[in-house]
């Protein structure tokens, strides 16, 4: 279904982050995510352990969010787990051109 009044927020977060994401997101209108596992590669981030290299641990946090609660989102994410914190989180967003399973807070069961 065609749609511009929907936007993807990604947060990458450090692992074990994600959830405590998702909860801030979730008080500020995100009704649910995808949480998808990763590695940092950034150079700073490399570690060697015996000459093997480590690359920090991540979580990818997807949320399919309506347009009017995004910059809340994102603000509240900034605040509560921005890079300054333990999380040392990131957030940015894409545009959403077509949206499928995604259910109204009101609708019922019988109703989709």
């Amino acid at each position: 279904m065609k749609t511009n009044n929907h936007e993807v927020i990604f947060a990458i977060v450090n692992a074990g982050f994600a959830e405590d994401v998702m909860s801030v997101a979730r008080e500020h209108g995100a009704r649910g995510g995808t949480i998808l596992n990763g590695r940092g590669v950034a150079r700073e981030e490399s570690l060697a352990f015996f000459g093997i290299p480590l690359h920090a641990e991540k979580e990818i946090l997807m949320m399919v969010v309506e347009k009017d609660v995004k910059n809340d989102i994102l603000n509240a994410i900034y605040k509560e787990m921005g890079m300054g914190k333990p999380a040392q989180g990131i957030a940015f967003t894409l545009p959403v051109s077509d949206v499928a399973g995604l259910v109204k807070e009101h609708e019922t069961s019988e109703e989709k």
